[in-house]
């Protein structure tokens, strides 16, 4: 029997670094890259297998994209009650744009789970 995936309390997510690329090689329909640095903490009691993970990007002109993939940096972290995985990555864009987000996982039980991905706000300097 399938369940509807539920936000385990105790799992979270934080921005910890949010880095505009602005020597970039990137051009022409996605020119402003942005680099963003996450960690993933379980602070449930439960363990935790991360399998994928979706994002909205919503750009400023009312645009919106839905990205999403199995694993997290081609990795299924696996996490026990306390413990936390970083990673770096990025998102590319046209404009000024915003991205919100989930992980999805199972707990030890098999039980479908996710954690939300805080707002990342993507300002392109050139275009303020």
């Amino acid at each position: 029997m399938l369940h509807k995936p539920y936000e385990l309390p105790g799992l979270e997510v934080y921005l910890d670094k949010l880095l505009y690329q602005a020597d970039s090689e990137l051009s022409g329909e996605f020119p402003y890259a942005f680099i963003y640095f996450l960690t993933l903490h379980n602070g449930s009691n439960r363990d935790v297998t991360f399998l994928g993970r979706k994002w909205l990007i919503e750009k400023s002109d009312g645009d919106k994209l839905v990205i999403e993939g199995d694993g997290i940096v081609g990795k299924t972290p696996f996490l026990r009650p306390g413990e936390s995985f970083s990673y770096n990555s990025f998102h590319i864009t046209d404009q000024d744009a915003v991205a919100n987000g989930s992980f999805h996982g199972v707990d030890a039980s098999d039980n479908a789970v996710f954690v939300r991905i805080p707002a990342i706000t993507m300002k392109v300097p050139e275009l303020q």
